[in-house]
């Protein structure tokens, strides 16, 4: 692994940089010397941006242009300018993604496609170019750097394994991540019991720096090792949960179990990394690249901090498809506070939402509930779906169907899907509804779990409890 390490940083890097003009490493830098700027320059630098962003956006996005006579005013107060524009829905975005790109893309511009599943259950395709994934790239380093993280540093991913690849894609997608980035995956959707000696003996043989993966998965990956007594037996930097709400009771767990100290990322496929949590705890928002509203779920009108919101994202760098005043489908609480850690960026005080569930197969293994997501991703029937499983042998799924890409193969390959990893004889109620109503979080949960689940298989058991 040293070696692995050595050559991504000497090696790979430099030659991404000298080949590709990759700047990542150039953009870490930049976030870490604005991190220690006053508030009020951080403040100043980020509506510079964002007047930046405005600008190029009413001049040159068919979705923003109504506003380009007014762009007088976007020097004056970018925030307020910003204001002026209707907030954007994913439904909204959906309909007319094509209205988003800009039509000063040169012809060298490599837009790379891309899709969400997340946990709105909502597929959306969008676009993004080199120069926005190596902002979102940075600021991932950039957070684990607070947590002596480098690029190189070997990593386990409980993750997502690349379902929807064919076995050739699969394996140059492993390669990759094991050679150019240090990173092996341990699948969230088949962890059980039986295979916690291989887990650990995985453990001990890559001896990872850092482990990164789902909050429940790595959650049941601690209360597995915590029951049967077992103990990682390797130094870890760091446990670093994303993708998921990282409930309390969760955080508390992971670190007992790992005996490391457990960081929290938030972002979204759509929308980026946009806030780390420091070593100190406070949940830092990336200012440099980003600038977050919040507003009432109802009203839709601003509410300050310390009060729940719906949380608006504008990307201050993606040039190629803006998406001003995105609503990511998360409540979320900002912040007045200042961290402790000698930080001026602006604090995250709470994250409600994005919880997965995890379900139990007829046959006593869990699944992950990213893991019908990834089935979902790339069927172009459903405008979105709904998972409830009232008993490891009784499911509920619903089902949006799309007016006019509907087809009943891909309803069959996705309750196929469904059937591989729960068990050929779940029962399977299926119902077709015209929409999914949010929960009480405003997210349209696409995994839910009623009942509890036992860990352990003889005596006394330790359930999760069951979603609400």
């Amino acid at each position: 692994m040293a070696l692995t390490r050595y050559f991504i940083q000497h090696l790979h890097w430099p030659l991404m940089e000298k080949i590709k003009q990759n700047k990542t490493r150039w953009y870490i830098r930049d976030m870490k010397e604005m991190e220690s700027l006053s508030t009020a320059q951080i403040a100043e630098t980020q509506a510079s941006r964002l007047a930046d962003l405005l600008r190029h956006a009413v001049a040159t996005v068919p979705a923003y242009q109504p506003w380009l006579a007014q762009q007088e005013a976007i020097g004056q107060d970018p925030i307020a300018f910003l204001q002026q524009f209707p907030i954007l829905s994913k439904a909204d975005f959906r309909q007319h993604h094509q209205r988003y790109l800009s039509t000063a893309l040169s012809p060298a511009t490599k837009l790379i496609p891309n899709r969400t599943g997340g946990s709105t259950g909502e597929p959306i395709r969008f676009y993004l170019d080199r120069y926005t994934v190596e902002h979102y790239e940075a600021a991932r380093w950039y957070g684990l750097s607070w947590h002596e993280i480098e690029p190189g540093d070997p990593s386990i991913m409980v993750w997502g394994s690349p379902i929807e690849l064919n076995q050739r894609q699969k394996r140059r997608y492993l390669w990759k991540e094991r050679f150019l980035k240090n990173r092996l995956l341990l699948p969230a959707y088949e962890l059980q019991r039986a295979k916690l000696d291989d887990y650990l003996r995985l453990l001990h043989s890559f001896k990872p720096a850092y482990l990164y993966g789902y909050a429940s998965a790595l959650h049941l990956l601690a209360e597995l090792l915590l029951q049967s007594g077992r103990k990682p037996g390797i130094p870890l930097k760091a446990v670093v949960s994303t993708a998921e709400t990282l409930l309390p009771h969760q955080r508390e767990r992971i670190a007992e179990a790992f005996q490391a100290p457990v960081v929290n990322e938030y972002g979204a496929r759509d929308g980026g990394i946009l806030a780390y949590q420091c070593p100190a705890g406070g949940m830092h928002i990336f200012s440099q690249n980003c600038l977050l509203e919040t507003v009432d779920p109802v009203s839709k009108q601003p509410v300050g901090p310390g009060q729940p919101g719906l949380l608006l994202v504008t990307d201050l760098h993606n040039y190629s498809m803006p998406r001003l005043r995105y609503q990511l489908g998360d409540i979320v609480k900002l912040s007045r506070d200042v961290c402790s850690c000698g930080r001026n960026l602006p604090l995250l005080e709470a994250i409600e939402g994005r919880e997965d569930d995890m379900f139990v197969s007829t046959s006593g293994q869990f699944v992950h509930g990213h893991y019908f997501n990834h089935l979902m991703r790339n069927l172009d029937s459903f405008l979105s779906f709904q998972l409830i499983q009232h008993e490891p042998r009784r499911l509920s799924v619903k089902l949006v169907k799309h007016p006019e890409k509907y087809k009943q193969t891909e309803e069959r390959q996705f309750i196929d899907g469904i059937r591989q990893s729960l068990g050929n004889d779940v029962e399977i109620a299926l119902e077709y509804v015209a929409e999914i109503p949010p929960s009480a979080s405003g997210k349209q949960r696409y995994a839910i779990r009623q009942f509890p689940i036992e860990l352990s298989g003889n005596g006394a058991s330790t359930p999760f409890p069951p979603a609400h």
